[in-house]
């Protein structure tokens, strides 16, 4: 009786566990997630994607897109616009949200009691008609990096304006050559045609007190005086404190003349802070960041919102499995992991006071100061055609610091097709 009792619990047992595993099983789904690739981004979010196939018993293939987020774009709306069913989960710009909400699910009832814990402001940029069109992941803002060795040695102090910073490179520069050190440059950014552009520049227009290129309201202000002079400035730069090359320079390139040793000052976001200090990098340990300068006659700093957001395809067949991957990788636990490793900056506000992250990562809590400057770019007002709009304003940038026209006569055939795009609203 004994063994025939322990047989049939054994049995029970079994046919409990085979339930469970077939459960499990039936339960795991093949996920693919898009990811962009500047700096280390892939294999950070590979580490991240293993830690959630191990708990979730889902698989995950990550899907590398190019560095350029206007070359990403431009593949989402193709895949997006066909009702492409492989994608499950994009990882998106901050100034996507309004451009491609018709084509993710409103993730707010998945997530609603995350919500109060991210930034506002970021929340918004991610709310389309009352609609969480993506959780957000980080948040970005650009600073100015500076070779803190090279400003001890010559008695400099990080400059306030960019004409103190334009000055100190210059200095800085010619003295350098002079003992030796030909391949030195003052300063480099991102001077290619692309939306890294429209950042920089945009970051140069609002700092000289120039507008936002189009106003929250929906004016087109980008033709005026100020930021003429801000546009004429940054071209002056080409070729006496930056590299020719600039105009053809994304964000690794710009971070591979600065951590080779090549640049006096830098323009990048925070990514390339940790980057900068790892150990194959030239200066290591040489470098801080501070916020970028002011332009002659602006009253502000000015840097650019940026970030990025997971949103999940309302054509995926696995809809709950990626919603549950979106909320892994936008948790305390993902967040925490990418500004230890990465210099992300969290969206969650209690982790500006988390001390490990204080204690490893000093800079994260510290570049709340360069948040606090942060504008966004116009896609708001812009809505759909916000991309359009991008296109034309670093079209004008470019042409500028191309040579090709000065800052009035290209911002005044801008604010001109800018109107024509409007066609009377946005």
């Amino acid at each position: 009786m004994n063994t025939h009792t322990g047989l049939g619990r054994l049995l029970a047992a079994t046919a409990l566990i085979g339930a469970l595993v077939g459960a499990n099983a039936a339960r795991a789904a093949e996920l693919s997630v898009v990811s962009g690739a500047v700096g280390n981004d892939l294999a950070e979010m590979q580490q991240q994607l293993d830690r959630f196939a191990q708990q979730s018993g889902h698989t995950v293939k990550l899907v590398s897109m190019p560095a350029s987020t206007t070359d990403q774009f431009g593949q989402y709306r193709l895949w997006l616009s066909a009702g492409n069913q492989d994608i499950d989960v994009y990882r998106t710009d901050v100034i996507w949200a309004p451009q491609l909400a018709a084509h993710f699910i409103d993730l707010k009832p998945h997530v609603a009691e995350e919500i109060d814990k991210h930034f506002p402001a970021i929340i918004e940029s991610q709310t389309v008609d009352g609609k969480l069109v993506a959780m957000p992941m980080y948040t970005d803002a650009p600073a100015l990096y500076y070779r803190k060795d090279l400003l001890e040695k010559y008695g400099k102090q990080p400059p306030k304006t960019w004409e103190e910073m334009a000055a100190t490179a210059k200095e800085i520069q010619d003295k350098e050559r002079a003992e030796g050190n030909q391949q030195l440059w003052g300063f480099v950014f991102q001077g290619n045609a692309y939306e890294g552009l429209t950042c920089n520049a945009l970051e140069w227009v609002v700092s000289f007190g120039g507008g936002q290129i189009v106003e929250p309201d929906g004016t087109i202000s980008i033709s005026n005086p100020k930021a003429a002079k801000a546009l004429d400035t940054a071209h002056s730069w080409i070729n006496t404190i930056s590299p020719p090359g600039v105009l053809a320079y994304q964000e690794e390139d710009a971070r591979g003349v600065w951590q080779t040793g090549n640049a006096v000052f830098m323009r990048n976001w925070p990514y390339a802070y940790a980057l900068g200090n790892s150990d194959d990098s030239a200066v290591k340990g040489k470098f801080d960041a501070t916020t970028l300068p002011i332009g002659e006659g602006g009253e502000r700093s000015a840097a650019t919102l940026g970030g990025w957001n997971l949103a999940v395809s309302k054509y995926s067949r696995n809809q709950e499995a990626a919603i549950e991957l979106v909320k892994f990788l936008a948790s305390e636990e993902a967040q925490k992991f990418r500004a230890l490793t990465n210099s992300r900056l969290p969206t969650l506000v209690a982790l500006y006071d988390d001390p490990e992250i204080v204690e490893k990562q000093p800079i994260v809590p510290r570049w709340k100061e360069v948040f606090l400057n942060a504008v966004p770019r116009p896609s708001a007002p812009t809505k759909t055609k916000y991309n359009e709009v991008s296109s034309e304003f670093w079209t004008a940038v470019h042409n500028t610091l191309s040579g090709n026209g000065d800052g009035e006569s290209n911002l005044k055939r801008l604010a001109a097709r800018l109107k024509r795009l409007q066609g009377g609203e946005w």
